[in-house]
């Protein structure tokens, strides 16, 4: 099972990187496979801690995949990278071994801390939309273009239908993401 979350993670440094990522179900722990390069790899790599961030803000995945990755943050409880102000519920996560790989290392986490900060109200397909619009977004480059015009065409039904203001802005920077991708391949 992957469960879609943010990531929060921390240089040596103490700079806060905010990603969102799709953690592996492990036994009683998650896995973290970033993509090379990355700066969660490294971050992992310098500070083996994350806190995986659940919320339902889907302009923080949206934001994050077109430049917008300034998002409020607050100290977790016991690991260095803090969780986001907008998560309903946090998970704070130990790397306790990594397994290599040249496209995706996997970093096994075990748990450390979970904990709610707000009630969830329930699913918006809209929201659900934008985070496989998301997806789509972080993959343009290893996507056919006709393979992404399709998805975007189906679930742009979800938003017109479900979404709210928060889903349309966020659907909104996608598309312009999606629009400037395929207008710097044009002029190449």
């Amino acid at each position: 099972m992957i469960r879609e979350t943010v990531v929060t993670t921390a240089s040596a440094a103490g700079a806060v990187h905010i990603a969102p990522i799709g953690l592996i179900e492990a036994d009683e722990g998650w896995i973290i496979a970033p993509f090379q390069p990355s700066a969660t790899s490294d971050n992992l790599r310098a500070v083996p801690f994350a806190v995986a961030n659940y919320t339902d803000d889907v302009r923080i995945f949206a934001g994050c995949l077109t430049g917008r990755r300034e998002w409020p943050c607050v100290p977790a409880r016991h690991a260095p990278p803090p969780r986001l102000a907008a998560a309903l519920a946090h998970a704070e996560l130990e790397v306790v071994s990594v397994q290599e790989d040249a496209l995706r290392p996997r970093f096994r986490c075990r748990v450390l801390h979970v904990e709610n900060h707000a009630p969830f109200r329930g699913f918006n397909r809209a929201q659900a939309a934008v985070v496989e619009a998301a997806i789509l977004v972080s993959r343009l480059a290893m996507l056919p273009r006709e393979k992404v015009e399709q998805e975007i065409a189906y679930l742009e039904i979800a938003i017109g239908k479900t979404a709210g203001p928060s889903e349309r802005e966020a659907w909104d920077w996608l598309m312009q993401a999606i629009a400037a991708h395929y207008a710097g391949i044009a002029r190449s």
